[in-house]
C-alpha cells in the first residue's frame, strides 16, 4: 500500500503530538489504575491543550482567550461597517 506524499506531514504531526501526550501525561502520571483513569485524564489533558495552554504563536495567551479577542474585534468592525450603511 502506498502513502500519499501529502500525508507524511500530517502523520509526522500526529506522531509528534502522540509522542508529546506520552511523555507529558501517560508516562509522566502513571502507573495507571484502570482504563476509566487513563480516559479521564486524557479528557482533562485535551481540555487543557486545547483551551488553557498558553501559545507562543498566539501571543502568549490561551486559545479561548485569543478566541474571545478575535471575535470582539471583528463584531466591532462588523457594527462600524453597519453603521455606515
Amino acid at each position: 500500500m502506498e502513502t500519499k506524499p501529502s500525508a507524511v506531514p500530517i502523520n509526522a504531526l500526529a506522531e509528534s503530538f502522540n509522542g508529546q501526550f506520552k511523555a507529558e501525561l501517560i508516562h509522566r502520571k502513571g502507573p495507571w489504575r484502570n482504563i476509566e483513569h487513563v480516559e479521564w485524564a486524557t479528557l482533562t489533558y485535551i481540555d487543557w491543550f486545547n483551551r488553557r495552554r498558553i501559545h507562543e504563536s498566539l501571543d502568549h495567551v490561551t486559545p479561548t482567550e485569543f478566541e474571545d479577542a478575535y471575535y470582539a474585534l471583528n463584531e466591532s468592525e462588523s457594527l462600524a461597517v453597519l453603521e455606515t450603511i
